[in-house]
């Protein structure tokens, strides 16, 4: 499918063509669902900690004899019952990351891209090299009507991400960085052309 390349001017510089196998599919909602699931895990710092019986402070003589006080039998003042007592099962550092095949990976990816392309929230931009300073670029980025942007190129062009790290919304990522997560919760999805064809060798 062929689609009109923009610029940030608002114009139109030519056409582009957007392959089927990438831009073209059926998204798959419970795909998308497991690669955003499988991100969120990877980003969760997991230090979360509590102490056990065996590691809070305090005696470990026995509270009284076992018999004969008519009270019930206690082993520690550790326990959990009793007050600055260990946790029980309580939460330890750990890894909550899990693994994920990458065909699932890529074909999530791919439903995201069709996803925004079926939207109609996909843009294939020219170049976003031009704008280095934030008060230029948000004057391009109103006439546009862009208020939630994940701009994608091939390289980082450090003028363009200068420029647009003050402005709320926007983000730009190479396309090794293009993810499921970030595609999605951006309302617009922007391409430049170099950045296309980086998408199309990282995914062939």
């Amino acid at each position: 499918m062929e689609i009109e390349i923009k610029t940030l001017d608002n114009g139109t510089a030519g056409t582009a063509e957007l392959p089927d196998a990438l831009f073209g599919t059926t998204p798959r909602n419970d795909i998308m669902a497991r690669v955003v699931a499988w991100q969120q895990s990877k980003r969760r710092a997991g230090t979360h900690k509590v102490k056990g019986m065996g590691e809070v402070r305090g005696t470990t003589k026995k509270p009284y004899k076992q018999k004969g006080t008519g009270n019930a039998r206690q082993g520690s003042l550790r326990a959990p019952q009793y007050r600055g007592g260990g946790a029980v099962h309580g939460p330890v550092v750990r890894s909550h990351a899990f693994d994920l095949p990458k065909k699932v990976r890529r074909l999530g990816l791919i439903s995201a891209l069709s996803q925004k392309q079926a939207d109609g929230k996909l843009v294939v931009l020219d170049t976003v090299s031009g704008p280095t300073k934030t008060k230029d670029l948000q004057a391009k980025l109103h006439a546009l009507g862009w208020k939630s942007a994940l701009v994608v190129d091939r390289d980082i062009d450090v003028g363009f991400a200068l420029a647009s790290r003050n402005i709320i919304g926007i983000d730009l990522l190479p396309t090794v960085g293009a993810n499921v997560y970030d595609i999605l919760r951006h309302d617009v999805l922007a391409i430049t052309t170099a950045g296309l064809e980086g998408l199309k060798e990282r995914l062939a």
